[in-house]
């Protein structure tokens, strides 16, 4: 398995991460049995970076993660995340990036993952009340407590992720990114490089859209609720998964297989994290690392999907909040 550094923390993980939060909410009926055989199949086959976050399932997600983890943790970095609030059973959420609310949230997800020490730690999302010194000391003290390995945020602006590195290293920052969300090329990637940290895209195949697996508004899930798959934008968005689909045929590999080599042809510090409770998604996943892409292929695919391309928002209102903060 090709290995990536999450940015100055020296921590090496696998080129593709496993993104865990499908296994138990959002993206339809849920398996446990069926997600622990994934879990298992990604880390025999070598991935290393798993990723949830204590709002998934409202802990339940970091409880599966906990199970799967017994017997494998030397192997296993772990990434989690804190900082919004739900209430059961709603999308509704609120920003909390109090120390006290970090310090609690942290102790929680230590508990629910059966760690001792959390290896990534981001600031799920920002909000404007908490000063930045004040939710990033909180972390630090986590550090230094051996609670928390590394730091990263989640959905931040480049002017956000300067300040909080001259306050403490941030190893990685974590956003959507993928051919029809190219938002972080217009700053955050370069500030990433800047203070050293390593990008961590989420949503890389757009949540099953660039796949054909999500089709416009046939999402009987929290996809059908978003902009991007329903109404005029969904059936606007068709033609960039039939320009995806047309492009691997050509490179003979599927579509996510494509989505995914574009991605790490980015840059050595890019670490995607396709999420799936599949196994069989997975090993397709996993065949993106034999895909080469050479500099006119990645051109041609740039310019047949630019960015702003994409109709709608990522999200509804409520979903964006805390967003590029």
């Amino acid at each position: 398995m090709q290995q990536r550094i999450l940015g100055n923390s020296g921590i090496a993980v696998s080129a593709l991460g496993l993104g865990c939060m499908g296994m138990s909410e959002f993206y339809g009926a849920t398996d446990e049995a069926q997600s622990l055989e994934t879990l298992a199949a990604a880390h025999d086959a070598g991935v290393t970076l798993f990723d949830t976050a204590d709002t998934y399932g409202f802990g339940a997600n970091e409880e599966l993660l906990g199970r799967f983890l017994k017997g494998r943790r030397g192997r296993a970095v772990v990434a989690t995340k804190a900082g919004l609030v739900r209430a059961a059973g709603a999308y509704q959420r609120r920003v909390d990036n109090s120390p006290a609310y970090l310090r609690s949230a942290c102790e929680a997800s230590l508990k629910r993952l059966g760690v001792e020490a959390i290896d990534l730690y981001y600031l799920h999302r920002l909000n404007l009340e908490t000063p930045l010194e004040e939710s990033l000391g909180a972390l630090a003290r986590l550090v230094r407590e051996g609670k928390v390995r590394a730091i990263g945020l989640s959905e931040v602006s480049p002017a956000t992720l300067r300040r909080a590195a001259a306050i403490h290293p941030i190893a990685a920052v974590q956003s959507e990114y993928s051919l029809w969300t190219r938002e972080p090329e217009q700053g955050v990637l370069q500030a990433c490089r800047e203070v050293g940290a390593a990008f961590v895209p989420y949503s890389p195949l757009g949540r099953g859209f660039l796949t054909g697996v999500a089709a416009p508004g046939a999402a009987a899930d929290f996809r059908g609720q978003l902009p991007r798959f329903s109404g005029e934008n969904g059936v606007r968005n068709q033609a960039i998964a039939d320009t995806v689909k047309a492009i691997a045929l050509e490179q003979g590999c599927s579509p996510a297989q494509l989505a995914l080599a574009w991605l790490l042809a980015q840059g050595d510090d890019i670490v995607p994290i396709p999420g799936t409770k599949r196994v069989g998604y997975l090993r397709e996943n996993l065949g993106a690392l034999q895909v080469r892409l050479d500099r006119a292929e990645l051109a041609r695919i740039g310019a047949a999907l630019p960015l702003g391309m994409a109709a709608g928002a990522r999200y509804t209102e409520e979903g964006m909040k805390g967003l590029d903060a």
